[in-house]
């Protein structure tokens, strides 16, 4: 066992001189032949892709528009400490926090019926 430990000692990674090139070739022939067949079809994938969306698609939206209505929650929250501390910029956070809950209550449901999912 020593003596296998020894001879891995003295192998440098980058030296070749073990490897005959023509090996070297025909791996990386089959290397590059295999990539193609693992790729698949080109409409078929799209296919797949798509039915794929579809399934997630619906509790996707209800996440988001969950997400949204938290959003909405907290922005009320810091909007009303605003209001009530007498801060002169309460019309930048509406704004801000209104849009953003707007955003991700309504843009959900235009996605999906721009993409065709239900």
């Amino acid at each position: 066992m020593n003596g296998t430990f020894k001879k891995l000692k003295g192998l440098k990674l980058a030296n070749f001189k073990g490897v005959k090139r023509e090996k070297v070739f025909i791996l990386s022939l089959l290397l590059l032949s295999t990539t193609p067949v693992l790729a698949g079809g080109g409409a078929g994938a799209f296919t797949t892709a798509g039915n794929e969306v579809k399934k997630y698609w619906t509790p996707l939206k209800t996440f988001i528009q969950f997400v949204g209505g938290i959003v909405g929650l907290i922005g009320g929250l810091r909007i009303y400490n605003k209001w009530q501390n007498g801060d002169q910029d309460v019309n930048k956070e509406i704004l801000g926090w209104g849009g953003a809950c707007l955003f991700l209550t309504i843009v959900p449901t235009f996605v999906g019926s721009f993409f065709g999912l239900t």
